[in-house]
């Protein structure tokens, strides 16, 4: 089996990983089993096999379903940690925002520009300058430059570039460069690595209770979600990477110390690319009274957001409310020269950040490594909890986290995320150099054969293959026609789907990319993937039902005043049908 062939995600391929976790016993013990499928486990996952351990990963839902598909889908060294006098923190920050640009992942992330406008002409200019100067010097320390250095903007030189400012508001402004990428995508690709190096990768599967040898946790047992059989994973060393979900886990391995997470909600919106006129690829950055706003320019559209407040109702209800949406049009408009309103509105997601507290009371200074972000513990002998952190530096929190779960079991085991690029980076650059003759081949335009790139990297040929072999494939989905027919199966086939919400929200972004939010679509993909997975048509017309009403319960939630409200109204629709 060839190292890509071995990396797909394949429905019977999830059968093999299931039996190789079940075969993780207390005689042969997987060296570390990660708990949590976001970003940060499975970049936990990708550094450890790397290092050539025996790796397990679980994950309740699918891959990135919680924080780590909704977030502003920027890598970026954080300019506004520049104010807390945080150096270090942006200095890592940009360091890891460059090797992905450069070569770890110039497939998945690219370079985005953004306009910081002035509204005070000489204390902005100095403040703002300086900060965004010392922003750009720090990227030019010891390195080669993957970005454009920052340059300022007269007033009319600013709205050249961006129009769509409100003129008689903005005086000036700067223009500098940061990163973004596709986040639920990002995380797959990073499973798929892992899965790459023959770790064990199972979405749908969830801890139900942690195993103990006297006080040391030696694995967990797990449920598998679609069949419901439960069996042990054992393993030398287990990590927990779950999110807000962290001390919830804790509480389930009986704990007696442990990280403190709190959830703040952000939420973005989504409105049309031609309702805010600017130059191409060009975004918005700017300060609110609670948060950063920002206007982002994503395919067809502008993402725009986002918001910071409490949230105390159930992690798994995330969602936005009218309030919520409201704050966003009116910090938007408070920059731009033409208003939008609620009509404008495509989509919305909405997400959770884990605010870390500080370490709970019973942690020894031995048992724990805390960051200015991020901090790593030993929550019990045997199981080691990460959380906090930013989406940039999730390599250097795998690599913290991973070297401090083996630094006994497994010492002498370097990380080697550093040169191992993320699956799709070699040969993507060959890819580039012909898009021309792939578009030619295939009849796509400059605009589609860009996007699929941006998706695939240099596993778009495997996608193109299948168009090969069924040409009828290489048409678009009639109710979202941004999307290929080959890329809808190649989500099941190759990225672990197993679900209709995965492919809506996960593997494409219809949930807000099409102002019925991905409704239209579902019967066409549920019908193309149905084969795949085994579906009926009772099955298949269970997916859809299940998706419909999601999307209503979202909708009726961004129409009340109160995160209970919300909560209320989506708690009432999973995204996915409930086990039998």
């Amino acid at each position: 089996m060839s190292d890509q062939q071995r990396s797909a995600l394949t429905p019977a391929g999830r059968a093999e990983h299931l039996g190789r976790l079940r075969a993780a016993t207390a005689d042969s013990p997987l060296d570390v089993l990660v708990v949590g499928g976001g970003v940060n486990g499975a970049g936990a996952a990708f550094d450890a096999a790397t290092r050539g351990l025996s790796v397990g990963l679980v994950e309740t839902h699918d891959w990135a379903s919680g924080t780590s598909s909704r977030s502003s889908k920027l890598m970026h060294g954080g300019l506004r940690y520049l104010q807390m006098l945080d150096f270090k923190l942006v200095a890592e920050a940009l360091r890891e925002r460059d090797l992905l640009l450069e070569h770890t992942a110039p497939h998945l992330v690219r370079p985005v520009k953004f306009v910081f406008p002035f509204f005070k002409k000489v204390v902005d200019r100095a403040f703002i300058g300086s900060g965004v100067a010392l922003y750009d010097a720090m990227q030019s320390i010891g390195r080669k430059r993957a970005v454009p250095f920052h340059r300022h903007l007269l007033h009319e030189k600013m709205l050249e570039v961006f129009p769509g400012l409100d003129g008689d508001k903005a005086v000036g402004a700067l223009e500098y460069y940061d990163a973004q990428m596709d986040d639920a995508r990002f995380v797959m690709m990073l499973v798929r690595s892992a899965a790459q190096l023959d770790a064990a990768a199972a979405n749908y599967t969830t801890v139900i209770e942690y195993l103990h040898e006297g006080e040391q946790v030696v694995g967990a047992r797990v449920r598998d979600e679609e069949t419901g059989e439960e069996f042990d994973v054992h393993a030398r060393e287990t990590i927990l990477a779950g999110g807000v979900w962290t001390q919830e886990q804790q509480e389930l391995a009986g704990a007696d110390a442990g990280l403190e997470v709190l959830a703040s909600k952000g939420i973005h919106i989504t409105v049309a690319r031609d309702r805010i006129p600017a130059v191409p690829d060009t975004g918005i950055i700017t300060q609110t009274e609670k948060s950063v706003l920002f206007i982002i320019p994503w395919d067809e559209y502008w993402v725009i957001g986002t918001t910071d407040t409490p949230w105390t109702q159930d992690p798994r209800d995330v969602g936005a409310t009218g309030e919520d949406i409201d704050y966003v049009l009116e910090h938007a408009n408070a920059v731009l020269k033409d208003d939008l309103a609620r009509e404008d509105v495509i989509g919305v997601y909405s997400g959770l950040r884990p605010l870390l507290q500080p370490v709970s009371k019973g942690a020894d200074k031995g048992s724990t490594k805390v960051s200015r972000e991020h901090t790593v513990m030993e929550v019990e002998p045997g199981l080691t909890a990460i959380a906090g952190g930013k989406y940039t530096t999730y390599r250097v929190m795998a690599e913290d986290v991973v070297d401090f779960a083996i630094k006994d079991s497994q010492p002498g085991r370097p990380s080697l995320t550093r040169t191992v690029p993320v699956i799709g980076a070699q040969g993507y650059e060959t890819l580039v150099r012909d898009s021309q003759e792939i578009g030619r081949r295939y009849g796509f335009d400059e605009i589609r054969t860009d996007r699929l790139l941006f998706r695939y990297g240099a596993l778009l040929s495997d996608v193109l293959a299948l168009i090969d072999e069924d040409p009828t494939l290489g048409t678009p989905l009639e109710h979202a026609p941004r999307y290929l027919r080959a890329e809808v199966l190649y989500a099941v086939r190759a990225e672990g789907a197993r679900h209709l919400a995965d492919v809506l929200e996960r593997r494409t972004r219809l949930d807000y990319e099409t102002r019925d939010r991905g409704v239209a679509a579902a019967d066409e993909i549920a019908a193309l993937i149905a084969p795949e997975l085994g579906w009926d048509e009772q099955a298949v017309r269970r997916e859809v039902e299940t998706y419909r009403a999601h999307i209503e319960a979202r909708l009726a939630g961004e129409s009340t005043s109160s995160d209970a409200e919300a909560a209320a109204r989506i708690s009432t629709a999973p995204e996915v049908p409930p086990t039998s």
